[in-house]
């Protein structure tokens, strides 16, 4: 019996031994995790109802940037310093003592916590693009075609402002909320630095799923009105790029044609003159 005591001592004194060398492992590999391949993030305010709530927790792809392009329609988090001004930014409470530090610190890695520099926005126009409001129907243009976005929040179309046109400039995206009577975006920082846009390189990744609260799950997709856009801009692209052949096909016509009339006149008015050589 005394050495059964003995044996489940050691491996309960095992066990606490080892318990810091575990916890410290399981926060290398969170911030491994975090830092390179996903992070949780949580939802601050209502900019983008009725898609994310206050609240909400999503997680971020920081991966899939590194494969493709960003695109328009992505949900992004980007950190707006250096880009968009402080002043809506949502504010953290700094911790009293070192152990609320190191909860809050941990809250903000799994996302339960703002982290007060980070935004979560949708992608509207990437480098090159025209972006613009209004048409007749209060809707915002990218590259002259109106969008339907059905993902808005309730009247959101109606609050519409003119803006633009602007063209996104190369290395920057236009980001705008869902709740755009709400949201304060690209629209709204115009007098910042970048003229609204922000830098790609400031965008951390892209928002896929909604996790939390659970009877919320979704997966996030390219809206279907940004996946016509695609389609029209390149079939706009493929035509600006056969134009010049179609144009150089129609001119090479008339001139091949003249050129056959003007060999064709050239040998007959050399054989006339073999011809009359020959008689003399």
């Amino acid at each position: 019996m005394s050495a059964n005591k003995q044996g489940k001592g050691e491996k309960q004194g095992s066990f606490w031994k080892e318990l810091p060398i575990l916890i410290v492992i399981a926060l290398v590999l969170a911030f491994i995790i975090k830092t390179w391949v996903v992070q949780a993030f949580y939802i601050p305010s209502k900019s983008m109802e009725d898609t994310l709530l206050v609240g909400d927790r999503v997680l971020v792809n920081k991966l899939v940037y590194q494969i493709r392009d960003i695109e328009r329609g992505d949900i992004v988090v980007f950190n707006g310093s250096g880009s968009w001004d402080e002043e809506n930014s949502v504010e953290v409470e700094e911790p009293a003592n070192p152990i609320a530090h190191g909860f809050t610190w941990v809250g903000q890695q799994i996302g339960a916590k703002p982290t007060g520099k980070d935004y979560i926005k949708r992608v509207i126009g990437v480098p090159g693009d025209t972006v613009e409001c209004c048409d007749s129907e209060n809707r915002v243009l990218v590259n002259d075609e109106p969008l339907d976005e059905t993902y808005l929040y309730p009247g959101s179309q109606s609050t519409h402002t003119e803006f633009g046109p602007i063209e996104v400039p190369e290395g920057r995206l236009w980001l705008m909320g869902d709740h755009r009577e709400r949201s304060y975006d690209s629209r709204l920082h115009q007098d910042d630095p970048g003229g609204g846009s922000v830098s790609e390189e400031s965008v951390e990744g892209r928002a896929f799923v909604l996790i939390w609260p659970v009877d919320r799950f979704e997966t996030f997709s390219t809206p279907d009105t940004f996946s016509e856009l695609e389609e029209r801009t390149e079939s706009a692209s493929t035509a600006a790029a056969a134009l010049p052949l179609a144009l150089g096909t129609v001119a090479a016509v008339p001139v091949h044609r003249t050129g056959r009339g003007l060999g064709k006149r050239l040998l007959s008015r050399f054989r006339s003159q073999r011809v009359a050589g020959s008689g003399r």
